[in-house]
């Protein structure tokens, strides 16, 4: 868990300084006063670009030098930094315990997950947006899958770029192709397994509050050989201007168990417990896999939620490591108990 967060110049934040303990640490004020962008930047203490996925650039403080700054220290005293210099507005800098790392390296040391407003219609957005989800998912479980994705994605936008040569270069676009076959197939295995090992967990959870789903790895079938479809599909891909085969275009294929149908004919209120009874089957699955609860970060998870699932969520999470919720009313969090209480007006804060 993190005990020290220290946000300078991010957001509307110019200087704010929390000291969360273990279980719930609650951020409540109006809307607008910056609760969301505390998330945003605990959110950064993993690899990605976020639970906003913005630009670096856009994160420093409209009105402050440029540039920002992230800075954790967790439990075990790891410190870690993230962040943005104002002569390298996109550039991210990471540090862990004072030296310069990858961004990659600090899946090493936490595991953070999250669930916001924009992520309820899931089910009813593009395939991209579920491939997304279900990367973080899988990244939370092998910490080696953003490599693997970033080099997998850099392969593939330089083929796509060789193919719109008159006459590209043969050897070098087979050379792409096995770089893509390579990790596209280590990406293919990470999915499936997280897949899997998911649905286990879900199948064994009793009937509750939440609906419980089922869970597959859909859209077009990896072949065998990856570089061999590729390479014998480098006129239709040409003439597409882009690669119409590979793990870049998978899908996750969510269904509601009890109503025996796609998550994306679900209620709008379906949708969203069955997208938080999944993250919260993951969290279960990353504490007992890596050994460490991850830290959950709910925005705004109460504030649609009837009284009973409210109860139900508060009970299924206690005990379950560090998780950080936002909300405009103390009301909504009356059932949680104890915890770290903040409340979050206009970029400052007071304990509550």
């Amino acid at each position: 868990m993190l005990t020290r967060l220290v946000l300078t110049d991010f957001r509307n934040h110019a200087d704010l300084t929390l000291a969360p303990g273990d279980g719930f640490v609650v951020l409540t004020g109006e809307n607008g006063a910056g609760k969301t962008n505390v998330l945003e930047a605990v959110s950064l203490l993993a690899p990605g670009r976020g639970l906003r996925r913005a630009a670096l650039s856009a994160m420093a403080r409209i009105d402050g030098p440029g540039g920002f700054g992230v800075a954790a220290t967790l439990a075990d005293d790891t410190a870690l930094a993230t962040g943005a210099q104002v002569s390298a507005p996109e550039r991210r800098i990471v540090r862990i315990n004072g030296a310069s790392a990858n961004a990659a390296g600090l899946a090493e040391r936490v595991t953070i997950l999250w669930l916001t407003p924009a992520m309820d219609r899931l089910f009813v957005e593009g395939a991209g947006e579920r491939r997304r989800f279900l990367d973080r998912l899988v990244l939370a479980l092998f910490t080696t899958h953003a490599v693997h994705a970033a080099r997998y994605e850099a392969a593939m936008r330089a083929r796509n770029r060789l193919l719109a040569d008159a006459a590209p270069d043969g050897d070098w676009l087979s050379a792409l192709e096995t770089r893509m076959a390579e990790h596209g197939a280590a990406i293919d295995s990470a999915r499936r397994e997280t897949v899997a090992l998911l649905a286990d967990v879900l199948a064994k959870q009793p009937a509750g509050v939440f609906p419980r789903a089922t869970l597959a790895l859909a859209g077009d079938i990896l072949p065998g050989d990856l570089a061999d479809a590729l390479r014998r599909g480098r006129a239709r891909d040409a003439a597409a201007g882009r690669t119409l085969i590979g793990p870049h275009r998978a899908d996750l294929a969510v269904a509601h168990v009890d109503k025996a149908q796609p998550a994306a004919l679900a209620s709008t209120g379906e949708q969203k417990a069955l997208l938080l009874g999944i993250v919260l089957a993951h969290a279960d699955l990353v504490a007992e896999r890596v050994g460490r609860a991850p830290v959950l970060l709910l925005d705004e998870v109460a504030a649609h939620l009837d009284p009973l699932r409210r109860a139900g969520l508060f009970a299924r999470l206690r005990g379950r490591g560090q998780v950080w919720m936002t909300g405009t009313e103390e009301a909504l969090f009356a059932e949680a108990g104890e915890g770290t209480r903040y409340v979050i007006a206009g970029g400052d804060h007071r304990p509550h």
